[in-house]
């Protein structure tokens, strides 16, 4: 769990920094047509959550995903056979 903490202050990379937002917008936008006032049809609050659920699975999984502070240096294990 301490792991899992710490990868959520890491810097996260830009492009899932994006596709955690879209995935917030997604799910908010589902969650409120899921839950609206109104009647509607059987499908559309079905397929709203659905949406939902992908939407925090996205955005939970970008949050997740972090920038890797250092490269690892290509090592040459691979011995040639002659």
């Amino acid at each position: 769990m301490k792991q899992v903490m710490r990868r959520m202050r890491k810097p996260t990379p830009p492009f899932f920094k994006k596709l955690r937002n879209i995935g917030l917008v997604v799910a908010g936008i589902a969650g409120a047509i899921a839950t609206a006032p109104i009647a509607l049809p059987a499908a559309v609050t079905s397929i709203a959550g659905y949406f939902t659920v992908a939407g925090s699975i996205a955005s939970a999984v970008s949050q997740l995903t972090t920038r890797e502070e250092s490269h690892p240096q290509p090592s040459n294990t691979i011995e040639d056979v002659e």
